[in-house]
């Protein structure tokens, strides 16, 4: 059971990170490498990359207790929590394609954990 937790804060630290990745440069205008690399400043980008220096550490903590072909397809419903922090905080349409993949995700990890 314990593991299972740890799968869904790893996949939250995920998802947050994104989210604040995407918050942060939506702030900064990037135009080059040099921008982009001064971006790991911005204290929104610098968040995120600690959430997933987290996430790694509870990553590599679950492969050394489960069998990568369960974890790796647990850890896709990133993408599933990633489409609802996109039209909750960033307001953005997902189209029905879109949720056809969701959907396709889910049913996949069904199939994974059984």
């Amino acid at each position: 059971m314990l593991n299972y937790l740890l799968i869904a804060l790893n996949i939250v630290l995920l998802v947050a990170g994104q989210t604040l990745w995407k918050h942060g440069v939506a702030k900064l205008s990037l135009h080059s490498i040099s921008s982009a690399f001064l971006a790991l400043l911005s204290p929104w980008i610098f968040s995120g990359i600690v959430l997933y220096a987290f996430a790694t550490v509870v990553w590599i903590y679950l492969l050394s207790k489960m069998p990568i072909s369960l974890l790796y397809p647990l850890q896709s419903l990133a993408y599933v929590a990633t489409v609802v922090i996109a039209i909750f905080v960033f307001h953005e349409h997902v189209s029905a394609w879109r949720w056809a993949g969701v959907v396709v995700i889910m049913f996949g990890v069904a199939l994974v954990v059984k």
